[in-house]
């Protein structure tokens, strides 16, 4: 009698504390979903953030650091939204645009995805309260000559997917992809034109659909580059950088676009805590919002930031060049006439320069580095002291063309 008594006063413990853990439950999801259900609000980094992209803003436009192409789950990322969200608020985006796959959907199985704009609903929940614009958008998923072709600023995805008689096996990831390519290509950027979207050739040098990794561009995207329906190209994708995409963009007027393409985590790819950084496009801007950010990008006012390079026109790589980089005021070095200027990198990139004056430098070659966010001091030989110093270099890790870098002269006066 004294074990059954014992039985009966264990039951009734052990159901008080399921009871208890039950309640507990109930109300981690219930009061925070956040947590509970990887849904709200993404948590923003703290004020001491390292891996932060930075670029100062230029004379006349607002820099807006953006990345434009990246992936979820909602197609074959391996992360919900919101992570998407946290990591581009650590890494101090201005604008951030998920862009899945519409035809390309390997989770069906497990994940059906029949909003296209589910994606995008759930970023953008999970940025309200920060000043992360997300941007809507979707990734044209086609066989060459297409390609794969993103388009943002979008008002529904849905508009941009054409598919009949769909397999009814959900985990044939194939046959839907075979169903969705039946709809032409043309028909889709068209559908995303209508909707005022800024299109972009992705990663054209691809090595699945051009073997040698040599970007050319056919006739369906040069046809659409000259009636205005496609408006830029990468030519930085991921750790790939593409010199005939940079040219393919100078010859047809395409803005260049840099994006990281992101599948799974930016720490695992891009290694941030190790100094590294996902590629991005700055969009000169005359503000910070949506709507210049979109006209800046229409206006090809874009320089890319890639494994510690900057690519651009010249026009705007330059801009961004100058704003980055300053001369502290001429001074001498005590009873001589070697001058000392500091030079101060107001930027996220390690700006690599050479010096190409017709003074000689006292310390050191002529090839010379600026930290991130530091300073250099060089010692300049000009004969005679002077007023003004003019200080030519050439930024070797900065390209205005394949294989041209750009000029920048710093004066510093007394």
């Amino acid at each position: 009698m004294i074990y059954a008594a014992t039985t009966s006063i264990r039951k009734i413990i052990n159901q008080s504390i399921q009871s208890c853990l039950n309640a507990a439950l109930i109300c981690a999801v219930v009061l925070t979903p956040s947590f509970a259900l990887g849904h709200g609000a993404a948590q923003s980094p703290s004020d001491q953030n390292e891996r932060t992209i930075d670029f100062p803003d230029t004379r006349e436009y607002k820099t807006l650091v953006v990345d434009l192409h990246t992936h979820s789950v909602f197609s074959d990322g391996h992360v919900w939204p919101k992570i998407r969200v946290a990591e581009a608020l650590k890494d101090g985006l201005d604008g951030l645009a998920i862009t899945e796959h519409l035809e390309y959907q390997p989770h069906r199985a497990d994940l059906l995805n029949p909003n296209r704009n589910r994606a995008y609903n759930e970023a953008a929940s999970a940025a309200e309260g920060s000043e992360l614009m997300v941007i809507r958008g979707s990734e044209i998923t086609r066989k060459a000559p297409a390609g794969h072709i993103n388009a943002i600023f979008i008002e529904d995805a849905n508009k941009l997917l054409n598919v009949k008689n769909p397999p009814e096996d959900k985990s044939d990831v194939l046959g839907y992809y075979e169903a969705a390519n039946a709809w032409p290509a043309q028909s889709a950027v068209e559908a995303a034109h209508k909707q005022g979207a800024f299109i972009f050739w992705n990663h054209p040098d691809w090595t699945r659909q051009a073997p040698d990794g040599i970007a050319r561009i056919n006739d369906f995207h040069s046809q659409n580059a000259k009636n205005g329906i496609l408006n830029g190209i990468e030519i930085a994708n991921g750790d790939y950088y593409s010199e005939e995409a940079f040219s393919i963009a100078l010859e047809h007027d395409l803005a260049v676009i840099g994006v990281s393409d992101v599948h799974d985590l930016i720490d695992w790819d891009y290694k941030p805590h190790e100094g590294g950084h996902r590629p991005v496009t700055l969009v000169l801007a005359e503000e910070r919002s949506v709507a210049s950010l979109k006209e800046g990008l229409f206006a090809r006012r874009t320089v890319v930031w890639s494994r510690n390079t900057l690519m651009g026109r010249a026009p705007e790589l330059i801009s961004v060049l100058q704003a980055s980089l300053t001369a502290s005021a001429l001074t001498y070095r005590p009873e001589t006439s070697v001058a000392i200027v500091t030079l101060s990198n107001h930027s996220d990139m390690n700006i690599q320069l050479r010096y190409t004056g017709p003074h000689s430098l006292l310390l050191g070659p002529d090839r010379l580095t600026v930290p991130q966010h530091g300073e250099f001091e060089i010692h300049v030989k000009p004969g005679e002291v002077v007023d003004t110093l003019d200080l030519p270099f050439v930024v070797e890790n900065a390209l205005m063309a394949p294989g041209q870098n750009p000029s920048i002269t710093l004066t510093s006066k007394r």
